[in-house]
């Protein structure tokens, strides 16, 4: 009988948590710059409204973002599920639509 041969990850993990940490810090920045934005302009209902969507994206983002990074911990992890990948590019994507509204408003 053989033993099945062991897969020695080596830094794969290690590079995929600090990939989901620096997206994680982008979306921190642009969830900012976008409430600077909402702060100092006056958009009215809409600029409110995507202040809002920016920062309930950025929350999920982060909530997607812990989940992985929690599943990274193992020596072996598992692969990402498509659903929470999805999720995660809807949120991203999501905040970037919601930041561009605030900072295309008219002043």
């Amino acid at each position: 009988m053989s033993t099945p041969a062991v897969r020695d990850p080596g830094l794969q993990p290690e590079r995929t948590r600090l990939a989901w940490r620096r997206t994680t810090l982008s979306c921190t920045v642009v969830a900012v710059l976008a409430a600077r934005a909402a702060l100092h302009r006056s958009g009215g209902a809409a600029g409110v409204l995507a202040l809002a969507a920016c920062c309930l994206l950025w929350i999920g983002f982060l909530a997607l973002a812990h989940h992985r990074l929690r599943a990274l911990v193992p020596a072996r992890p598992a692969p990402l599920e498509a659903r929470w990948a999805l999720g995660a590019v809807c949120c991203a994507a999501g905040l970037a639509v919601a930041a561009g509204v605030l900072v295309a408003s008219p002043a």
